[in-house]
């Protein structure tokens, strides 16, 4: 006859037990039931990028994956995100450089050469709530340049943020110790003494394409081709420092041709597929060759997320039918401020693939304090390539450009920022 247990055996207590394991995990099944699509979606998420990007919706920046980054000098300070901030006048400290002082800034980006009147949007700074960006110290960066290749690819969006770059520098190097050169799509700012270049490379969609020519790429019909990276970026390797972006040439408002096989082949075998999906297809292969070719421990990888344009008025409550033309003033600095043609499911595909990169990709997001900017557009005031019609000039509105921007101006905050996620990631 088996002896009955005690009060205090373990037999007991883990008797008395049971029931409350029961009903826990009697719970636990009742909530997984009702509330599991929604556990489901919780966790799938790559991103917060679910309502319009905010400033703290932002996709991820691979960077803090990693303890310690090449050319870190120090930290940003704690919970400082130095994305999220206002634009303050500051006519003491801005413009970093004068338009006529910088004999490298292009035709279309020399606004006050072409008739702009006045210079406001050249005296805004971009203040992080809770921390100061650090100045950017020309001698410093060519310092750490020194015997190094730092290289902006991507489309002219990319190269007015590489001219200002340029700008930003060249003024404490000799005359005769600097020097830029343009080979096809290759441009060579050379800093002499430095042993150092600061290069462009023309690739508006990184991969392969039919608007690959550095100057006659105006084509309607665009065409990527698929798994192409290495067209281009066989000219990337060694290089230190990347700088990539790609966003504006996508977005044709149709599906994008994607061919197959090559640009060589008589019968060409093209697919269709959507925005997202070709993009996607773009980061994946960027981020592949990256990781084959890129050292974590001895270069750096930057993105630049989109630059808004402002064509329609309407998005910040002006007239309908007008857009950047005239336009002085910055839009209202509310933080839920999203422009139209910034493409939210474009940022989800971003998050997406580069929440797994085996790579440091820091992202640079100067999408929305670039919204506010309506004001630092070329519009008008830049070089007109071709005669402009009387239609056009009775109407101004027609060719604005509100794409790109003056220099100096706003693409020299972004290298402000660049220049602190290089130093204090």
């Amino acid at each position: 006859m088996k002896p009955t247990p005690s009060a205090s055996s373990p037999l007991l207590r883990k008797a008395r037990l049971s029931p409350y394991l029961f009903t826990l995990l009697s719970f636990i099944v009742l909530v997984a039931v009702l509330y599991g699509e929604d556990f489901i979606c919780l966790f799938s998420q790559p991103i917060q990028l679910a309502l319009p990007p905010t400033r703290t919706n932002l996709p991820p920046r691979t960077e803090k994956k990693w303890e310690k980054l090449p050319f870190a000098i120090g930290k940003t300070e704690e919970g400082c995100d130095v994305f999220s901030g206002r634009w303050v006048r500051d006519e003491s400290n801005r413009p970093h450089y004068q338009e006529s002082d910088c004999p490298y800034i292009q035709p279309q980006l020399t606004c006050q050469e072409h008739g702009r009147p006045e210079k406001d949007y050249q005296f805004w700074r971009w203040q992080p709530h809770d921390c100061s960006l650090p100045s950017f110290n020309a001698t410093l960066m060519l310092e750490t340049l020194r015997g190094k290749r730092m290289m902006f690819v991507g489309d002219s969006l990319n190269r007015g943020q590489y001219v200002s770059f340029v700008c930003l520098l060249h003024s404490i190097i000799a005359e005769d110790a600097k020097s830029m050169e343009t080979f096809d799509s290759l441009t060579v700012f050379t800093a002499k003494e430095y042993n150092a270049t600061i290069e462009f490379y023309w690739a508006p969609f990184l991969l392969e394409s039919n608007a690959d020519n550095a100057v006659v790429h105006k084509i309607s019909d665009r065409i990527v081709r698929k798994g192409s990276i290495n067209k281009h970026g066989r000219h990337w390797k060694g290089v230190d420092i990347l700088v990539f972006n790609t966003y504006l040439w996508w977005m044709t408002g149709l599906k994008m041709k994607i061919l197959l096989g090559s640009f060589d082949d008589d019968m060409k075998e093209i697919i269709e597929l959507s925005t997202e999906d070709a993009y996607r297809m773009a980061m994946k292969s960027m981020l592949r060759w990256v990781q084959k070719n890129m050292d974590p421990k001895k270069t750096r990888v930057f993105f630049t997320s989109m630059s808004p344009s402002h064509a329609k008025s309407i998005d910040w409550g002006g007239e309908p039918g007008h857009n950047c033309y005239n336009e002085t003033t910055l839009i209202d600095q509310d933080q839920n401020y999203w422009s139209s043609d910034c493409q939210k499911s474009i940022m989800h595909v971003i998050g997406e693939v580069f929440d797994k990169a085996k790579f440091p990709i820091t992202f640079l997001n100067i999408t929305q304090l670039s919204g506010y900017r309506k004001d630092a557009h070329t519009s008008i005031y830049k070089k007109q390539w071709n005669p402009l019609t009387p239609e056009q000039l009775a109407n101004p509105v027609s060719y604005a450009d509100c794409v790109h921007w003056c220099l100096p101006g706003l693409q020299d905050t972004w290298n402000d920022l660049l220049f602190a996620k290089l130093f204090y990631p």
